[in-house]
């Protein structure tokens, strides 16, 4: 055998296992003109499932699992806007669970699909109450039959930012050798921006860390929360963060689109968001004559919000 295939990839028990080791990448074109200054994005669609909620997903179930919340007589259910859906819906597969999800009707077709895909059964909640009419439904069914359901609550269990803590962060760290002057990240269920910074705080002193949110209640950044007019996740600590950063959709947009155009990343609008927080982060950073490394978090990408083609499969005899 070859040096070459002794020395490749060791083969793994269950997918669950590629959760995370994403790459961190260089935006050398979007973070141009930023004296001192070096912007990094870590690819977390590069997990199995597709995005960064890959990590919490894979968590919550696994603590689930060996504290005997979660079996075979129990099926998950959780609200999501979508990734947090299809994280739950692969896994749930690969471990021989079942998946219920509770999302707005709104959400994007192709999130729908990937997760029945994996085999999750859908509860669609009110498209107008947003990812809150999706978390009041759930509560509900859990309460209606508290035996039948699991139910991890994304938005309130320890073990979302902690996926982040000893994972993301650790990864961050290592890949730039504790080298990180600032951290931004999206909030959503706000897991990845309070994990993430909580790591880097103590493997890489001195970092600053901000959280990017919509600047509007009705918004078009999916997967991202308008703090002040949402249901405030019980894991969100907005007082342990350096800054917060109001982000205009328009903007998300138009960022996403000069990733893939100059960059190479097909992304989704949150991720548009999280970088051009990054650059605004790092703009203050130039203009005050400071430099370091900004890292930033790529949640998904834009397939995610494509209308996939319409198929079926025919059996013809």
């Amino acid at each position: 055998m070859s040096a070459a295939l002794r020395h490749g990839p060791a083969p793994v028990e269950s997918v669950a296992r590629l959760v995370g080791n994403t790459p961190l990448v260089r935006l050398r074109r979007v973070g141009a003109g930023l004296p001192g200054i070096r912007l990094y994005a870590k690819c977390e669609f590069m997990n199995p499932g597709g995005s960064v909620k890959d990590r919490p997903a894979l968590r919550m179930i696994e603590a689930a699992l060996a504290e005997g919340r979660l079996g075979p007589d129990r099926t998950l259910v959780d609200s999501t806007s979508g990734n947090t859906g299809v994280a739950y819906a692969w896994i749930c597969a690969a471990l021989g669970l079942r998946c219920a999800l509770v999302m707005p009707r709104n959400v994007s077709a192709a999130r729908k699909r990937i997760a029945q895909a994996f085999g999750a059964e859908l509860v669609f909640s009110d498209p107008l109450e947003g990812s809150d009419g999706a978390i009041r439904q759930a509560r509900e069914l859990v309460a209606s039959e508290p035996d039948r359901w699991f139910y991890p609550d994304q938005y309130g269990n320890p073990e979302n930012p902690r996926a982040h803590e000893l994972g993301t962060a650790v990864e961050i760290a290592e890949a730039l050798d504790g080298s990180v002057a600032a951290f931004v990240a999206g909030i959503g269920t706000s897991g990845t921006v309070m994990g993430t910074s909580r790591g880097l705080r103590a493997l890489a002193p001195g970092v600053r860390c901000h959280a990017v949110e919509p600047a509007e209640p009705l918004h078009g950044l999916e997967g991202l929360k308008h703090m002040a007019s949402s249901i405030v996740p019980a894991i969100y600590v907005e007082a342990e963060l350096d800054g917060k950063i109001s982000m205009p959709t328009a903007e998300g947009w138009a960022m996403a689109e000069r990733l893939g155009r100059e960059e190479g990343l097909r992304v989704g609008h949150s991720s548009g968001a999280a970088v051009a927080g990054a650059i605004e982060v790092a703009r203050r950073m130039a203009e005050a004559g400071e430099r370091g490394n900004v890292v930033t978090v790529l949640p998904d990408r834009a397939d995610r919000y494509f209308e996939p083609r319409r198929w079926e499969r025919r059996i013809a005899w």
